[in-house]
C-alpha cells in the first residue's frame, strides 16, 4: 500500500494525545505528581492538540474533505464512522476532566470520573482505529490479530513518553512513572516484533489461481497488463518496497523507537534534575522517530489482494 502521510501522522499524533489522556487520568488516580495549573495547561494543550491535529490530518487523505462529516453516519457497519463518532465523544469528558484539573484545582470525586471516561474513550477510539485496518479483508497482513493490540500499546507509549518528558520539564518527577512509560515502550515494541514474525511467515492467503478461479488448469501468471497506463489501483494498491530495505528500516525503528527510549528512560528512573531531563527528551525524541518508521512500514509493507490481477503471485 502507498504510504500517505497524512494517514502516517494522524495515527501517530491522535494516538499519542489519546495516550496522554490515559496517563493523565492515571496520574490523576495516583495523586503524584501534581503539576499544578501551568502544567495542567500544558498537558491537556498537548494531548487535545494531538487528537485535533491528528484528526484534521486525517481528511487531507479524503477526495472531498468537505464531506468528512457524512461519515460519522455509517457508525453501524464502518469502523471509520466508529472511530470519528468516539473522537467526538471524547472531547466532552476530556474537557470537563481538564476543567476540574485546571480551574477548579481538583481531581476527586465526579473530576476523577470524568477522568476515567475520557481515558476509556480514548482506548476505544484508538481501538476503532486500529480496526479501520484490521476489518480490511482484502489486505491480509492488516487482519492479524496484533494489529488492534500494538495501536493500543504505542498509544499508551508514545502519550507516556511525551507526558512524562513533558512532566520532568515542569516539576521534579518520581522514578515509578519513568519504570511506567519504559514497561510501555518494551510491550508495545515486543508486541511489534511479534506482528512482524507473524506476517514474515504467514502462508498466502490467495494466489493468482484462486483469484482467477483458474487453478485447475495449473499456474497462472499475468500474459499482458490490463491497461498501458497508470491507474488509482496501481499507484494506491501496489506500492512495493524491498524486502532488504524493509529489514534496515525495521531495525532503524527498533533501535531509536525501541533500544534508545528504553535506555533514556532507564537513565531517566535511576537519575535527577537536568541528567533526568535531559533523558527524558532523547526518550521521547526516539520513540516519535521509531513510531513513524513503523508506521510507515505498516503501510508500504501491505499487500492488497487486487494486486493478483497485476502479475502478484500471491498475498
Amino acid at each position: 500500500m502507498h504510504p500517505a502521510y497524512s494517514v502516517i501522522f494522524f495515527t501517530t499524533a491522535s494516538g499519542a494525545g489519546y495516550g496522554m489522556l490515559v496517563w493523565l487520568a492515571a496520574l490523576a488516580a495516583l495523586g503524584d505528581p501534581n503539576p499544578g495549573l501551568v502544567g495542567g495547561l500544558i498537558l491537556f494543550a498537548l494531548a487535545l492538540g494531538l487528537v485535533t491535529a491528528g484528526l484534521l490530518s486525517s481528511t487531507f487523505h479524503l477526495g472531498h474533505p468537505e464531506r468528512a462529516w457524512r461519515a460519522l453516519s455509517q457508525w453501524r457497519s464502518s469502523w471509520l464512522s466508529r472511530e470519528g463518532v468516539a473522537a467526538i465523544i471524547t472531547y466532552g469528558p476530556a474537557l470537563l476532566f481538564a476543567l476540574g484539573w485546571v480551574v477548579f484545582t481538583s481531581v476527586e470525586g465526579i473530576w476523577m470520573i470524568v477522568g476515567l471516561v475520557a481515558a476509556f474513550m480514548a482506548l476505544v477510539t484508538v481501538a476503532c482505529t486500529g480496526m479501520i485496518y484490521a476489518s480490511l479483508k482484502a489486505i491480509p497482513r492488516w487482519t492479524d490479530i496484533t494489529v488492534v493490540p500494538v495501536y493500543l500499546a504505542f498509544a499508551l507509549s508514545t502519550g507516556g513518553a511525551l507526558a512524562l518528558a513533558t512532566l520532568a520539564v515542569i516539576s521534579p518527577l518520581p522514578s515509578l512513572w519513568a519504570w511506567l512509560v519504559t514497561l510501555a515502550i518494551a510491550l508495545s515494541w515486543g508486541l511489534k516484533l511479534v506482528y512482524w514474525n507473524r506476517i514474515d511467515n504467514a502462508a498466502p492467503v490467495a494466489t493468482a489461481e484462486t483469484a482467477t478461479g483458474l487453478g485447475h488448469i495449473g499456474p497462472v501468471s499475468l500474459f499482458e497488463a490490463p491497461h498501458t497506463g497508470e491507474n488509482y489501483i496501481m499507484r494506491e494498491m501496489g506500492f512495493q518496497i524491498a524486502r532488504k530495505h524493509a529489514a534496515r528500516l525495521r531495525i532503524i525503528a527498533l533501535v531509536l523507537g525501541g533500544a534508545v527510549p528504553l535506555l533514556a528512560f532507564a537513565t531517566a528512573a535511576l537519575s535527577v534534575g537536568p541528567v533526568m531531563v535531559a533523558a527524558c527528551i532523547v526518550g521521547v525524541a526516539g520513540v516519535g522517530i521509531g513510531v513513524l518508521l513503523e508506521r510507515w512500514l505498516f503501510f508500504a509493507e501491505a499487500q492488497h489482494a487486487a494486486m493478483l490481477y497485476y502479475g502478484a503471485k500471491a498475498v
